[in-house]
């Protein structure tokens, strides 16, 4: 949807507000309403934000190592928010409210902040339009859902509040057991069912598929495939939708990637190809090669073999963009159905990357399945990397590093060729952050330093944790 500023009085009419949002490195949308006549006065030069959202945590606590975009020394400037004209939606759920997402730009140099998910996503993509081609994109969203508990009379009914007398595992699922795509589980919470499918195509972040998954109260979203910018934003503000209006119905939706031990984590599977102008599929190679270096790749162009190389070389040292919590590392692990080792297959659900060509699939659908990111990871910080590392590949022709994975091999873990991933936040962010990553290479010296800065954050906090499982088991033995 094309809109200018000319359009906005009229588009406009009747409203007297709008929301206004924008990303934070966690991929959790910050923003504010404002009048009609704000609005319309900073829609296309933009508008003063406060710089602190990239410089304090998902729960607001400024980092303890500060950095460069907010901090004490420059007071926590403004930064510039400039709304996207083209992002325009209404949230049907808030009286149709008129709503528009943000970038942020460095008020001095007038480029986009550097930790700016949508503007890093869209440096990436600039690098495969200059070379005239374009980028396309899919995602994939598991999720826990656990009825919002009854709080005690002295404090108010929400999870967090529970949380504060409850330990986590008190939580109640939606629904108990393992019932993947059933017919019949949804029939439970019809309305809610039927609601997060009509709000999100209301919305304009359409779903493909809508179903249960094998796990208590888990449901997994297929959105709809678009171009990768445009993917990148519905798929963060399908999450914006499912919390909206799951709390309407009594519900707390949970997208960590492991939120409950001994059971399946929660990914996020970014699928992603590559198009002419003409839209066509450029990863299809056309005719068969005779002569292909593995069988897996008999379909794929020698452009979409060298996308893959770059993905796979690179993906080591980039863990930190896909697996950003220390909660990621949980899901990452044997036995799960999640890849642990780099890898890939022509249809292997066990990789890390899983090709999808013909001759299973029509030669449009060409497109790589990246398995590695949860449900957790920021969409455009994923679609970045991704595009990031495979053009990387792309410009300096590499070869694919390794033999495609054994249909008898499982997650990825029994192939004596595969690189293991990082075990840990730190392990990814100690590699992601050093001199010479390839993570440097492609997002540059300044995002790896804010955002590897943020990770040492995240890892700071949890080493200073003290968990249940401690508790439970030294409180008596020690």
């Amino acid at each position: 949807m094309e809109i200018s500023a000319k359009q906005l009085p009229e588009l406009l009419e009747h409203d007297n507000s709008v929301k206004l949002a924008g990303v934070d490195v966690d991929g959790i949308l910050r923003g504010k309403l404002v009048s009609k006549k704000k609005f319309l006065s900073i829609a296309t030069e933009g508008f003063g934000f406060c710089s602190v959202i990239f410089g304090w945590d998902m729960h607001d606590m400024t980092y303890i190592r500060e950095l460069k975009v907010s901090n004490k020394e420059n007071g926590y400037r403004d930064i510039i928010a400039v709304p996207d004209l083209n992002s325009f939606r209404r949230i049907p759920w808030e009286n149709n409210v008129p709503f528009f997402l943000v970038s942020f730009y460095d008020p001095d140099t007038k480029k986009p902040v550097s930790p700016c998910p949508r503007g890093l996503l869209a440096a990436q993509v600039q690098k495969v339009a200059a070379a005239g081609l374009g980028a396309m994109a899919g995602a994939e969203y598991e999720f826990y859902q656990f009825r919002t508990p009854q709080a005690s009379p002295a404090i108010s009914s929400s999870t967090a509040a529970f949380l504060k007398e409850n330990t986590p595992q008190a939580l109640p699922s939606l629904t108990e057991g393992m019932f993947g795509y059933s017919l019949t589980r949804p029939v439970h919470n019809q309305e809610y069912y039927y609601d997060i499918f009509n709000s999100c195509e209301a919305f304009r972040c359409n779903l493909e598929g809508w179903h249960t998954e094998s796990g208590p109260g888990v449901y997994e979203a297929a959105l709809e495939f678009g171009e990768i910018r445009q993917m990148a934003d519905r798929a963060s503000l399908f999450k914006y939708v499912v919390k909206s209006v799951a709390t309407k119905h009594g519900i707390t939706p949970c997208f960590m990637a492991k939120p409950r031990q001994g059971l399946p984590g929660n990914s996020g599977h970014m699928h992603i190809s590559l198009v002419d102008k003409e839209g066509n599929n450029i990863l299809f190679r056309g005719d068969q090669d005779p002569n292909p270096p593995f069988p897996d790749v008999a379909f794929l162009s020698d452009l979409g073999r060298h996308f893959l190389a770059g993905i796979l070389e690179g993906l080591p040292d980039a863990m930190p963009m896909v697996a950003p919590t220390i909660n990621s590392y949980k899901r990452l692990v044997e036995n799960f159905w999640a890849p642990v080792t780099v890898s890939w297959g022509l249809e292997h659900r066990a990789a890390s990357i899983r090709l999808v060509a013909p001759p299973t699939c029509k030669p449009s659908a060409t497109r790589f399945e990246v398995r590695v990111p949860g449900a957790d990871a920021n969409p455009y910080y994923v679609l970045a990397t991704v595009l990031a590392l495979g053009w990387r590949g792309v410009e300096k022709k590499l070869e694919i590093p390794c033999p495609p994975l054994g249909k008898g091999e499982d997650v990825g873990g029994a192939s004596d060729t595969g690189v293991r991933l990082a075990k840990s936040l730190r392990e990814a962010t100690d590699r992601f952050m050093r001199v010479g990553s390839i993570a440097r290479e492609v997002f540059g010296d300044e995002f790896v330093e804010h955002y590897g800065g943020t990770r040492e954050h995240e890892i700071r906090l949890w080493d200073e944790a003290v968990t249940d499982w401690e508790m439970r088991r030294y409180i008596e033995t020690v």
